[in-house]
């Protein structure tokens, strides 16, 4: 089951910046849309109108005054990425809205005028300029796009947290397995106040995050608030992160696939998992039992091959972008790895993006059965565009769909079965976040029943209650006859 080269990679993470640098999404070999454009109109598509000229020229008055020398390529750099913001981003958005955000963030350096290195300046106008759009459109310097193209492959240097911003605050939203920020006890919901004991108060969500980038193996102390507890101190060396997107086991007559997130290594880890999975039952295996909770996201192509995995036609997604025609529908080809054998996807509030474009696929198809809570909400595409000069634009680009039509953006996707947590705490979420993007209710669906996680028989050693109600779903047969045994095991 192979698909060369048939997507262009998107990235859809579930969060706005990680520590982690992970799941960014690079440009595809083939031709972008604006390179159609190009051919069939001729000229130059990112020509500015009277006013877009009117207002860099505003911006470059800014430019000159705290520029410390005569300027150079940095203020083309700064012209190039308005231009094709302008252009491409999901929704027009007037040219004197964004040029206010570039000098907002230059007022807010408080430097003297003819004192700012100009390649600061601009990267300052420019993260300002993008953090006013919407939760995930950032800039990306020439650092954080070689990261970033690094970390599509699964191999990342940080913390291994996912964060965002809160009310000024710097909140974690979830860390990743077996990191340094997992091993330390971080976690969802946790907020970061203090670095080496200087606070973050009125810095940036990306100046935050730049300052806990560093060389591995050197130490970083974070001071953490918790609902409940007192502030903390906890240390965590920095390192070189591997992580295995594709975990797999089996428990009795029942594989079970873990995916962590959506690198590009999860074609081949699905493959491998489920070709190991039947050598080792055979015509033992009774189900299949997909594991995407706390699975931020990652690339488009990768959601839609895990989907198709387990698919032998219809409809996966749809995106669809700004301009006319620019919708996409993506399909899924014959071949079932699964074998139409039953399937449980589990999912979290955590389950973002990509995650959510594979259970909605699924559970729109009857393919599977979602068991867990509401997942996260993130609806929207971002796209890795490199600038001519240095550095790249990620922007948001698209919304997508599941194939019967529901708006997953802020809403995300409701499991047929809600296992409600034992220790229920507030869960945030893509509409939580500050500017982002509202949703709609045309196509949701509803949840059949609700359980507390209580009630769930503890699964494997670190007694995971949500997958041992996937098992026993799979084993009843039925979900009349799974809610009848839970109950009478729960005495309700």
């Amino acid at each position: 089951m192979r698909f060369p080269g048939r997507f262009p990679k998107a990235l859809i993470s579930g969060v706005s910046v990680a520590v982690l640098l992970f799941s960014f999404g690079g440009c595809g070999s083939e031709k972008s849309p604006i390179g159609y454009l190009i051919d069939a109109v001729g000229g130059d598509p990112y020509a500015l109108t009277e006013e877009g000229s009117r207002e860099l020229a505003r911006f470059n008055s800014v430019y000159r005054e705290y520029a410390s020398q005569s300027p150079d390529g940095q203020f083309g750099h700064f012209s190039d990425a308005f231009k094709r913001v302008r252009v491409n981003y999901i929704h027009e958005i007037p040219d004197a809205k964004l040029i206010d955000a570039a000098i907002k963030g230059v007022r807010e350096l408080e430097a003297e005028p003819q004192t700012v290195p100009p390649g600061e300046l601009v990267e300052a106008a420019l993260d300002s300029m993008m953090a006013s759009l919407d939760p995930h459109s950032a800039y990306l310097n020439p650092d954080e796009l070689h990261e970033t193209e690094v970390s599509n492959r699964g191999e990342f240097g940080g913390l291994g947290i996912e964060v965002t911003m809160e009310d000024g605050v710097i909140k974690i939203i979830s860390p990743l397995e077996d990191t340094p920020a997992w091993r330390a006890g971080l976690k969802s919901g946790d907020r970061i106040t203090h670095l080496d004991g200087k606070p973050l108060a009125g810095k940036t969500l990306l100046q935050a995050v730049k300052l806990m980038r560093g060389r591995p193996g050197t130490d970083i102390r974070l001071t953490v608030n918790r609902d409940g507890y007192p502030p903390f101190g906890v240390t965590i060396t920095r390192a070189v992160i591997k992580v295995q997107s594709v975990r797999w086991r089996i428990l009795d007559d029942i594989g079970y696939i873990r995916v962590a997130r959506f690198t590009e290594r999860v074609e081949d880890g699905v493959e491998e998992a489920m070709a190991g999975i039947h050598e080792k039952l055979g015509p033992r295996l009774k189900a299949v039992v997909l594991d995407l909770r706390n699975n931020p996201g990652g690339l488009l192509d990768q959601s839609v091959i895990l989907a198709d995995a387990f698919l032998d036609q219809g409809t996966i997604v749809t995106v669809k972008g700004r301009r006319p025609g620019s919708e996409r529908v993506f399909e899924a080809k014959s071949g079932d790895l699964a074998r139409g054998l039953p399937m449980v996807v589990l999912i979290n509030g955590g389950s973002a993006s990509a995650s959510e474009i594979v259970a909605g696929a699924l559970q729109d198809h009857h393919r599977a059965f979602l068991m867990g809570v509401r997942s996260f909400g993130k609806g929207s595409v971002q796209t890795i565009t490199p600038l001519p000069r240095e550095g790249a634009l990620k922007l948001t680009t698209q919304l997508y769909f599941s194939p019967s039509g529901r708006a997953i953006q802020a809403l995300g996707v409701e499991p047929d079965i809600r296992i409600a947590p034992a220790e229920p705490g507030k869960l945030q979420r893509e509409a939580d976040l500050p500017g982002a993007f509202p949703g709609t209710a045309a196509g949701t669906t509803m949840t059949r029943a609700s359980l507390s996680e209580s009630d769930c028989p503890a699964a494997g050693e670190k007694e995971d209650r949500p997958l041992g109600c996937a098992l026993a779903f799979l084993r009843a047969g039925s979900a009349e006859n799974f809610l009848a045994q839970i109950r009478s095991r729960a005495g309700i």
